[in-house]
């Protein structure tokens, strides 16, 4: 069986490690992760009790000479303002983000391919230069690169959660993002039978909002936004690692557990969550959806293992011409 390796730059909790896993075993390939790196420790824990693997802490105080080779880069990098993004330099204008320490790492490990993800946001950020400076960067250092906004909930997770996933690769390649997966999973199948009441809102938030709005769906998550306006879906609007999740409440009456949010979020159930809630919602609402990315590694993942048949690959791409 061949042997794929891949880190997982900003590990978070190992969406991106779940993914490559499936999207390997789909495909009669073994996932091998040589190297991960997270500088919050309580995600450096659930990592570990998950994968038997400790992430390394700071990515921007290891060399990237020390990095072990392999064959696909993951990051689900932060977004920070670039303090020059104007002046277009390419290159030079990624220094001091912490996306110059992913940049630097293809620059000198050299990877077959890469998947980063961030927030749809970045599309828009200073006008589109941002991205821009992005695009350029991975250019200049000989990859071929696309960009695509993708939702979790065309994935089969009833979440809406956009996201951004720039996927390049040494070489030209005739990729293309993966269809639309559908329906998304009923909120049913991920809603808990027995929760704990220390779940639920209190009773004058729960009036409030029933006063205030009427579902049309039977089972539903309410979401209320800051100018107090509610609204309900037959899925969940995006987790957030914030104080967001009060704002949703199942069918207006009581919070997403931690297991329910690592579900919307595509987990499977042997993973181990965090005995503290806080951190939970935390760690969810900082996830990359599984479903979703695995989608784009199974796209990808021909053009980087050789042992996969590439025919079926190439005919879906004259298809979709």
């Amino acid at each position: 069986m061949e042997n794929i390796k891949f880190i997982d730059l900003f590990c978070g909790i190992g969406g991106f490690h779940i993914a490559m896993n499936e999207a390997c075993e789909d495909l009669n390939l073994e996932a091998n992760c040589v190297f991960a790196s997270d500088i919050d420790i309580h995600c450096q824990n659930s990592y570990e009790d998950n994968f038997k693997l400790r992430p390394y802490g700071d990515i921007t105080t290891i060399d990237p000479k020390d990095i072990p080779d392999h064959d696909i880069l993951f990051a689900g990098f932060p977004c920070q303002p670039f303090s020059i993004i104007g002046q277009m330099k390419g290159f030079e204008d990624t220094r001091g983000t912490l996306f110059f320490h992913i940049a630097n790492i293809i620059k000198v490990k050299k990877p077959k391919s890469f998947i980063l993800e961030n927030v749809k946001q970045l599309v828009g950020h200073d006008s589109g230069n941002t991205l821009k400076v992005i695009m350029k960067t991975l250019k200049d250092l000989g990859y071929s690169a696309k960009y695509s906004v993708l939702n979790a909930l065309d994935y089969g997770l009833p979440q809406k959660r956009e996201r951004i996933i720039i996927v390049g690769h040494k070489d030209p390649i005739l990729f293309s993002y993966p269809s639309p997966i559908r329906p998304f999973k009923p909120l049913v199948e991920i809603l808990e039978k027995n929760v704990d009441k220390k779940y639920f809102a209190s009773d004058y938030i729960r009036e409030k909002r029933k006063q205030a709005h009427q579902s049309s769906y039977k089972i539903s998550i309410w979401h209320e936004n800051k100018s107090g306006n509610i609204s309900s879906y037959p899925y969940s609007c995006a987790l957030r690692s914030g104080a967001s999740h009060s704002y949703l409440l199942v069918n207006g009456e009581r919070r997403l557990t931690p297991r329910e949010m690592f579900r919307l979020q595509g987990f499977p159930e042997t993973y181990k969550i965090t005995k503290s809630d806080s951190q939970a919602k935390k760690q969810a609402g900082n996830a990359v959806p599984v479903n979703m990315v695995r989608a784009v590694i199974k796209k990808l993942l021909p053009y980087v293992a050789k042992s996969v048949d590439m025919s079926e690959v190439i005919q879906e791409y004259e298809v979709n011409l």
